[in-house]
């Protein structure tokens, strides 16, 4: 009998199902910290040139005024994707002011919590909620750890092609209920096999030492500015970066839609004693949205997640409740500071293929075991990926990366080619192709080319970095936009801040009332 990957591929071989994968959809999230050209945190506010923050459809701000957030559209061509993600780096460096962009996921020169200022978004009740919950994380880990930068891919499916493997599936629930099923066996298997991505991918080996202050680490000196892991790959994604002690208990649970809404409700509606010291509202200033253990969804820090467009003012897991998953958010991945984009077509076409993998393989639903075994392999990955022979866990026991990384590539090679079949050309094998031979030498990989670069020049992470910022300011500095290009972007500049004002004047409760309702539909759910 043959397996269900085989089966999938066997159905989209036949002319009539396979042109369904040309319509894959995604979209692109790209953080990067402004910074003065001596490699230091921008004190200054979000530029006014830039529009506003709050309502820019590509430009807006994550957890500082100094960290952008740069978002494409949903495209199914990947060249046009980042040629928009192009665009809007264009549109933004001559705004700037003699700042740069940082290149890197982790982050640049930092002097303390108390110069890294908080988003601000207006004086609206969404802006007060956008930045209040922003002072809550900082108060509940640190503003030093809301730093780091990545870039958030996000991944969807055309409802023809769901349609087909419904059919293939004899499945006679909604199309939306097969959706969102199927994205969950996805994510499933996604925390089962994402340590190879960070393999691949990870970018981030060094951190500035003025990151580490106060905090405990297992790093080593590289130099007087720098610390490092030999072996790691991605120093983002373990104990440094988004981690929280206080949720290593929140066993978010992805077999279905009603778990998964289920437990991070819990966590959004229960109070936790440490942020209930905090306070939330004392003497007029809001210290935090809530002292749950969540504030809301977003805290939650996870690799993947099941995502679902909101209306205004709706709760996230209220719209997966009532309408399914939309989409899937990959989180994982690193800024590449080689690339001016920090993310290039070639890997695209892999995280594609993977994606896939990850749908198309047998997922069977998780227990605690299983979640121990995905911790321990990332952050195996996370601080050793590229240690000789390197065992992970599997549950027939343990496996050396390189013979369950090239196991699982041996099922993504087959995807690649469905897709080569579908586009015409070579590109999707060649991509990884080019995975295959990080795994037989790992000095092909990002993470060992950084440290290896770094080594050789003599220098600190943050010269290294801030000597490929200043290449990527030139390159982009260097071709301004067309005047077609340059005029959409005013546009919705223009149109970014008067939607601002317009949301301001339209507020008519107190914030307290605002918050009050927002999180009524939180036990509206029960």
């Amino acid at each position: 009998m043959p397996d269900q990957l085989t089966e999938r591929l066997e159905l989209l071989a036949s002319s009539d199902h396979l042109s369904l994968l040309t319509g894959i959809q995604r979209g692109i999230e790209k953080e990067s910290l402004r910074v003065y050209r001596n490699g230091q945190l921008a004190q200054s506010p979000h530029p006014h040139a830039l529009g506003s923050a709050l309502t820019h459809p590509h430009i807006t701000t994550d957890f500082s005024e100094a960290l952008l957030e740069f978002i494409t559209p949903v495209f199914t061509d990947i060249d046009q994707c980042l040629q928009c993600l192009d665009n809007i780096h264009r549109f933004t460096y001559p705004k700037l002011d003699k700042e740069l962009l940082w290149v890197a996921s982790m982050p640049c020169i930092l002097q303390g919590d108390g110069n890294i200022p908080v988003a601000q978004y207006g004086s609206s009740n969404i802006a007060n909620m956008k930045t209040t919950y922003r002072k809550g994380l900082g108060n509940r880990y640190g503003r030093t750890m809301q730093t780091i930068s990545g870039i958030h891919y996000n991944f969807s499916l055309p409802d023809s092609l769901w349609q087909s493997l419904q059919q293939q599936d004899y499945d006679k629930r909604s199309l939306q209920d097969y959706k969102t099923d199927s994205y969950f066996k996805l994510i499933r298997n996604f925390g089962r096999f994402s340590w190879l991505l960070i393999y691949l991918y990870g970018a981030s080996p060094a951190v500035c030492k003025s990151f580490l202050q106060g905090n405990n680490h297992n790093l080593q000196p590289f130099d007087n500015d720098t610390a490092y892991l030999p072996y790691g790959t991605a120093l983002r994604m373990g104990d440094l970066g988004y981690q929280s002690s206080a949720q290593e208990n929140l066993k978010i649970c992805y077999n279905s839609i009603d778990n998964y809404i289920e437990t991070l409700h819990k966590a959004i509606t229960n109070i936790h004693p440490d942020y209930e010291k905090i306070g939330v509202g004392v003497n007029g200033d809001f210290r935090q949205l809530s002292a749950a253990l969540l504030q809301i969804e977003n805290e939650f820090y996870s690799p993947i997640r099941p995502k679902r467009t909101t209306n205004s003012g709706e709760i996230p897991i209220g719209a997966l409740k009532e309408r399914g998953v939309e989409y899937i958010e990959v989180r994982c991945i690193d800024v590449n500071p080689y690339l001016s984009l920090g993310i290039d077509a070639e890997q695209i076409r892999f995280i594609d293929c993977f994606l896939l993998y990850c749908l198309f393989e047998r997922s069977p639903l998780c227990d605690d075991d299983d979640r121990d075994r995905m911790n321990y392999n990332l952050k195996s990955v996370v601080n050793r990926g590229r240690e000789p022979d390197l065992q992970l866990q599997t549950r027939t026991g343990d496996c050396s990366l390189s013979d369950w990384a090239n196991s699982l590539l041996d099922g993504i090679d087959k995807i690649a080619e469905q897709l080569d079949m579908a586009h015409g050309g070579n590109n999707y094998q060649q991509a990884c192709q080019r995975q295959r031979d990080k795994v037989a030498d790992n000095s092909l990989t990002p993470s060992a080319a950084i440290l290896t670069d770094m080594e050789r020049q003599k220098k600190s992470f943050s010269s290294f970095a801030m000597h490929l910022a200043e290449q990527h300011s030139q390159d982009f500095n260097s071709r301004p936009l067309t005047d077609k290009d340059l005029q959409y972007f005013q546009q919705k500049t223009e149109l970014s801040r008067q939607q601002q004002a317009d949301i301001e004047a339209a507020d008519t409760l107190s914030f307290d009332d605002y918050l009050a309702d927002y999180y009524r539909q939180y036990s509206k759910l029960t």
